[in-house]
């Protein structure tokens, strides 16, 4: 039995191959290396109801996980996973790597996630090439719900948004220096907090203010990863994450702008990812 994990700082998507039936699926919060420890992701997937009945018979299991860009970050997610699946092979890779299986297969192209947080790099075909981007929330993730989060709350704070936004913000979330301080600063999972502010753009999108938020942070996406590649034109970029997707009319308008190649945008790559990595499975069988 396969099992694939789609894991951002936010939401973890899970998917399990079973013999007699159809796939299931589940999710789990968000398991990136650099916000929570080893134990703690232990003790999330030791409370996952759906996986424990199949954890003994799972053979193979494949994480692409945000914050799992180094070797320690990697062995730490795998000794995470080892109690719970024994009898598996486990492989650890970075989000970004399994959001290129899932959007390029074996062609060549840009891949872009951009939710809780983001990062860009060129697929080969085989291999991810390292990436320069996706600094993390402090000093990069352009383009992603933790920055426009990081934006919305600072305007908010400081009194400069349109005064009807600011209403409806104030009444929404309710929140003041106090709270946003605790929770950036003392709290656990500090992106994703920010990221949960994202979803007011949603809320409002017709608002131009909110238009030309969204319009600008992608432009600095833009300006940031994908035009510090001499060849960005030539290949078509795919986008993967919640924000990309909810925001797809405003991402094309401001890459058509440059001459981007859109390619595919998929809000979750899990499905397409989980049916990559058992194709590359059938293909390494058949090869032997």
């Amino acid at each position: 039995m396969i099992l694939v994990v789609d894991s951002g700082s936010s939401k973890s998507d899970w998917k399990l191959e079973l013999p007699d039936s159809a796939p299931i699926s589940f999710s789990t919060n968000g398991l990136n290396p650099f916000f929570v420890n080893e134990k703690e992701i232990t003790r999330v997937i030791k409370e996952i109801p759906e996986i424990i009945p199949y954890a003994d018979e799972v053979t193979e299991l494949y994480f692409f996980g945000a914050g799992c860009i180094t070797p320690d970050r990697r062995e730490m997610v795998s000794n995470a996973l080892t109690p719970l699946f024994e009898n598996a092979y486990i492989s650890v890779e970075n989000d970004l790597f399994g959001s290129a299986l899932a959007t390029c297969g074996n062609k060549k192209g840009y891949v872009a996630t951009m939710g809780t947080g983001s990062d860009l790099s060129f697929f080969d075909g085989e291999e991810l090439m390292p990436s320069h981007n996706g600094n993390g929330y402090v000093l990069g993730d352009e383009g992603s719900g933790a920055y426009f989060g990081k934006n919305l709350v600072r305007l908010f704070l400081y009194g400069r948004m349109p005064k009807d936004l600011n209403e409806k913000f104030a009444t929404k979330y309710r929140i003041n220096k106090e709270i946003v301080i605790k929770n950036v600063y003392q709290k656990e999972r500090p992106n994703a907090f920010l990221a949960s502010f994202a979803p007011f753009m949603s809320d409002n999108i017709t608002h131009p203010y909110i238009i030309d938020l969204v319009k600008s942070g992608f432009e600095e996406f833009v300006q940031a990863s994908i035009l510090t590649y001499p060849d960005y034109n030539k290949y078509e970029c795919h986008f993967v994450g919640s924000i990309a997707y909810s925001f797809d009319l405003i991402l094309r308008e401001v890459c058509e702008a440059h001459q981007i190649k859109v390619g595919t945008i998929l809000k979750s790559p899990i499905n397409e990812l989980f049916d990559a990595v058992l194709e590359r499975e059938s293909n390494s069988l058949l090869s032997l």
